[in-house]
């Protein structure tokens, strides 16, 4: 087990890479969702990782059959996550800017907080009452009634999908929580992905049928980059990640991820960061770490 830990130097590389690769995910999902139908998108992307995570285990003789005590988890972290979160999100993202996308995407500690205490009994400070309130007023000046459009159906039905993704990823982040592990949670990834796989394909049978998609290199870079560095790549080096740094250093790391989706999606997609967007998730961001640190720390 000692012999799996990065040293810190390495650990800071490799979540920053993780970092980066989610934070780009969000603009090239806007993309692929316009040439493959979104449940589609995440059931290649979900279908192609588990392959690629599949290959990594059984190149580290790390392939095993989940323990009946870890089956929860499996299904904790396949469901919620895996499917109902990816799903969400490529459908929402349709009508959503992804600047805005990924800050309503992120939210999920907004959740968190609240469901931990009434869930698991953890105490409510101060300071996560500081900081939802802060990152509930961000939340709350993106939707200001003056500058939303509230005609427009679609703009809301993508909103209301992106924040029902963040709920769906809290109660997989609670029941993470509550879980007691047998087996590493890398070791189990393979499983999860293989069971988002089947599921999603069936999803994605049932409502949007066979698909037709005109494959092209752009397309299929792009679509190449979403599963090995989106999904695969993050999902093992964040395993690793997590055995090495400290809980509080990867919880408030992580909020940096929005940034750089916001950002990309500006430079990638011309997308305009209004003076309103970028107040919005400035407080729902800081809202998120001042609620978080102190978890963190203890």
């Amino acid at each position: 087990m000692k012999s799996d830990r990065l040293t810190r130097p390495v650990a800071l590389l490799l979540f920053a890479t993780v970092v980066l690769a989610w934070g780009f995910t969000w603009p090239v999902t806007k993309v692929l969702v316009q040439s493959i139908t979104p449940l589609w998108t995440v059931a290649l992307r979900s279908l192609i990782s588990g392959v690629v995570l599949l290959g990594l285990l059984l190149a580290q003789g790390k392939l095993i059959v989940p323990r009946r005590g870890d089956l929860p988890v499996v299904f904790g972290i396949a469901l919620p996550h895996m499917v109902a979160f990816s799903a969400l999100v490529a459908l929402g993202i349709q009508f959503v800017p992804a600047g805005r996308a990924i800050v309503l995407g992120y939210t999920t500690p907004l959740w968190v907080i609240p469901a931990a205490r009434l869930i698991l009994g953890e105490p409510i400070t101060r300071r996560h009452l500081a900081g939802g309130a802060l990152a509930f007023a961000g939340l709350m000046l993106m939707f200001n009634p003056a500058s939303f459009d509230w005609n427009d159906h679609r703009a809301l039905l993508g909103n209301g999908l992106l924040l029902l993704a963040a709920a769906c990823w809290a109660v997989s982040i609670v029941h993470v929580r509550a879980h007691k592990w047998i087996s590493t949670p890398f070791e189990l990834v393979f499983w999860e992905t293989l069971l988002a796989t089947v599921l999603l394909v069936l999803v994605a049978l049932f409502f949007e049928g066979v698909p037709r998609i005109e494959w092209t290199l752009p397309l299929i870079l792009l679509l190449l980059y979403g599963v090995v560095c989106g999904n695969a790549l993050a999902y093992w080096a964040m395993a690793m990640v997590n055995r090495s740094l400290p809980a509080a250093t990867t919880s408030l790391g992580l909020l940096a991820t929005p940034v750089v989706g916001t950002l990309s999606a500006a430079l990638a997609l011309g997308e305009s960061i209004s003076l309103l967007l970028l107040v919005a998730m400035t407080l729902i961001l800081g809202g998120i770490a001042l609620g978080t640190i102190t978890r963190g720390r203890r």
